[in-house]
Order: C-alpha cells, then sequence, then structure tokens
C-alpha cells in the first residue's frame, strides 16, 4: 500500500516536532510511504536530534561521584593523631553531601579536583583545622566558611577567584596562620584580612595585584608573604614592614649536616674569626701617663684596663 504526504501535510510535519513523531509511527506500522522530500526532511530531523543529544551530554558534568563507603576509606590518622578525610585528585565536580555525615574530622582535603562551588554546609565541619582546596576550578568561596573557626590552614591556590568571590568573612578565622591564594585572578584582597592577628604565612603569588596591600602591615606575626609574578611597581615592592624579624635560631649538631653544608658552616665561621681577629683588639695600646714603657709595663696595664 502506498501513500504520499501532501505539501500541506509536509509543512505541518515540518513546524511540529509531534508530527515528526506520528511520521515515524506511520513507517513502523508500514501503513505509508513517505515521497522522496519528506523522507529526506525525516532524515535530517533525525541527525540534528542525534546531535542535539550528543551536546547535551557532553556539557553534562562526568565527575565521579563519592559515597559515604569510599569516603570512609579515604579516612585516615596523621602521625599527630588528628583525623584527616583524604578526597583529593579523584575527579570530583560537586561537593559530597555523604561526607556531612563525616564533619567532625580535623582535616579535610578536597585538592585537584573539579568543584565549582563549596556548599554553605562546609560550617558543619566545626573542629576543622585545616582545609585544601587548591587546583580546583572555584570562582567564589562561601561566607559560611567564617565560621571554621578552629581553622588554622586554609589552601585556595590554583583556582578562578576573583577580588568578589573572596568574602570579609575571611576575616573571622582568628586562628588562621596559613592562608595560601596563590594562582587566581585576585586584583586585591579584602581588608578583613588585617584581623587575621595569628597570620603567618601568606601566598598571593600568581595573581592581578598593582600593588603591595595595606592590610598586611597590621599583621604582627606575619613572617612569610609571597607576592611573586604579580603586576606590581618596583618601587612599591620595597618591603611590607621596614622591620626584618629573625624570631627563630635553629642549633644543630656537626654530625646532622652534610658535608657541604659542614663546610659552608666553616667557611662562614671562619670568615667572621677572621674580621673578629682585625678588630680593635689587635690595635697598639695607648697608655696616658707613661712616657716610655717597658714590655712589663704594658702587659700589666693592658690587664688592668
Amino acid at each position: 500500500m502506498r501513500a504520499h504526504f501532501s505539501k500541506q501535510g509536509a509543512r505541518e510535519m515540518e513546524g511540529s516536532s509531534t508530527n515528526l513523531g506520528r511520521a515515524f509511527l506511520c513507517l513502523r506500522s508500514g501503513d505509508c510511504t513517505l515521497s522522496g522530500s519528506a523522507l529526506i526532511w525525516v532524515v535530517d530531523e533525525l541527525q540534528y536530534c542525534m546531535m542535539a543529544k550528543g551536546k547535551r551530554k557532553s556539557s553534562e558534568p562526568k565527575g565521579r561521584k563519592i559515597t559515604l563507603k569510599m569516603a570512609k576509606l579515604a579516612l585516615k590518622l596523621t602521625v599527630d593523631g588528628k583525623r584527616r578525610l583524604d578526597l583529593s585528585n579523584m575527579e570530583i565536580t560537586t561537593f559530597p553531601k555523604c561526607i556531612l555525615k563525616l564533619c567532625d574530622v580535623d582535616e579535610l582535603d578536597l585538592s585537584r579536583n573539579l568543584l565549582k562551588k563549596i556548599p554553605d554546609s562546609i560550617a558543619k565541619f566545626v573542629n576543622l583545622c585545616f582545609l585544601d582546596l587548591h587546583s580546583n576550578q572555584l570562582d567564589q568561596v562561601p561566607k559560611a566558611i567564617g565560621r571554621l573557626h578552629n581553622l588554622y590552614s586554609l589552601n585556595l591556590c590554583n583556582n578562578c577567584l576573583s577580588t568578589v568571590g573572596l568574602p570579609n568573612e575571611i576575616g573571622l578565622l582568628r586562628k588562621l596562620r596559613s592562608l595560601n591564594l596563590g594562582m587566581n585572578v585576585l586584583e586585591s584582597i579584602p581588608s578583613s584580612i588585617a584581623a587575621l592577628k595569628e597570620l603567618r604565612h601568606l601566598g598571593l603569588f600568581n595573581n592581578h595585584l598593582t600593588r603591595v596591600p595595606e592590610c598586611l602591615r597590621n599583621l604582627p606575626y606575619l613572617e612569610t608573604v609571597n607576592l611573586k609574578c604579580n603586576p606590581i611597581p618596583l618601587e612599591d615592592d620595597k618591603g611590607i614592614d621596614p622591620i626584618q624579624r629573625v624570631e627563630c635560631l635553629y642549633l644543630v649538631r656537626e654530625s646532622c649536616l652534610c658535608a657541604c653544608c659542614l663546610q659552608k658552616v666553616k667557611d662562614d665561621r671562619q670568615r667572621v674569626n677572621s674580621r673578629l681577629n682585625r678588630g680593635p683588639a689587635h690595635r697598639k695600646s695607648v697608655f696616658a701617663g707613661l712616657n716610655t714603657p717597658n714590655s712589663v709595663v704594658q702587659e700589666d696595664q693592658a690587664i688592668w684596663r
């Protein structure tokens, strides 16, 4: 049995996906045979639908799904007795909700993944003292991060953080000692960072900073600041604090040094001793009140003085 679509029917079919479905049903049941032009249109429409479906499929995240069982297996105990949840380098695209059941951990490592967002539920990790989120795709940090009052180390290096993506609430982390913001797109940092009075180490390398942040002058215990690879003019890069602090003196035994380091230490010591030998101790002594002192008197006078 042979039937042909009329021109009007073809036009209706072209304007409606429902008509396209009817045409396929008609072909499948064998009730009709399409004309050449209608068949070409059906084939083209089918190819378009397949391409669109392929595009939608490719745009979907292909991250790895983390289960509670996998998270428990990733739970480790550090040498100092802290519970560490290590989910780094696991191709995670979304924050695993299952790990909220392990929110009593002390350390959380989600680095080297594909995370684009950290939810406000991060605040449930109240015992967290170490949070590593480096090498993800984060463009903002939630304000809830300011509720992690026990945090002493925060690593946000190698993300997509801009100035607006870094909240002022980061200044509420009063126990924070190490903050790494390197390899982002920061043009400035929040002034609230001046409230981090315990901060020792700050990484700001490979950003878009054009000047040294003024708020860093208010950090009394700051030891190191990495500002490399920023477009800061040389005249503005003359030190954040003119006072050079030396707070640590390390004493080691000679047996703990390698041959190269030991030789360097000996050379430095010899250099210092040579400077001391050329000092005031070897200048000619001058004795007031003595016209021609003999050698004995000179030695006695030197002792008395």
